[in-house]
């Protein structure tokens, strides 16, 4: 397992790829409620009406079965050891629903990778924790061969409670050096990050190693 540990905004997290290793710290970072309203992450990988059926423990089981797949999920984030975020990142045609989003649908036919949900402890929230993890995933996409990263954040004008905005919001990808490239409505930009083999993601902080 990688693990890549981060001088930003605390020295002290550690960022790691979810596996079968770690799903307990997932388990334990998403509670009985999978994050919120019995997601297990799973939003953006079924179409409305399976998801609606399966919220809750079914969520947790398809969940639990990519992870188990060996499939490319996402980062966790962890600050003294214990789980304390999350960011889902994979191949653009993995979440469905991005398929048949009028709002969301392709920009063009380059292969993409996409951040689709952040998910933060709440005493860890406000920190810049998203950030972090932001950077993270898209070492973490690097990793496994991504060349673009995109994004789906909301860009807002009053604050929203963080069930709102689990896609993330347009400052933490633009300070992550994603741009703009499309806007189909008015709060739904789509950012795109294009990778080079050398960049750092943490601003020469970044230090991988395999367990």
């Amino acid at each position: 397992m990688r693990t890549i540990t981060s001088q930003e905004p605390d020295a002290s997290l550690q960022f790691r790829p979810l596996t079968t290793r770690n799903w307990a710290d997932l388990e334990e970072l998403f509670g009985p409620l999978g994050a919120c309203g019995g997601c297990w992450c799973m939003a953006w990988r079924l179409n409305h009406g399976e998801f609606q059926r399966n919220k809750g423990a079914a969520n947790k089981h398809a969940f639990r079965r990519i992870v188990l797949s060996g499939e490319p999920t996402g980062v966790l984030a962890y600050s003294g050891g214990n789980p304390v975020g999350w960011c889902a990142v994979a191949p653009r045609e993995t979440y469905v629903r991005l398929e048949k989003s009028r709002v969301l649908k392709p920009v063009d036919a380059k292969p993409v990778w996409s951040v689709s949900c952040f998910y933060v402890a709440r005493l860890h929230r406000r920190a810049g924790l998203s950030v972090a993890l932001l950077r993270a995933a898209v070492e973490y996409a690097r990793q496994h061969g991504a060349t673009i990263v995109e994004a789906y954040p909301q860009d807002l004008q009053k604050d929203l409670p963080s069930a709102f905005v689990w896609t993330g919001l347009l400052p933490t990808f633009r300070k992550v050096g994603f741009k703009e490239v499309a806007r189909r409505s008015p709060t739904r930009p789509i950012m795109r990050k294009e990778l080079h083999a050398q960049e750092e993601s943490f601003r020469g902080s970044s230090l991988l190693q395999m367990d």
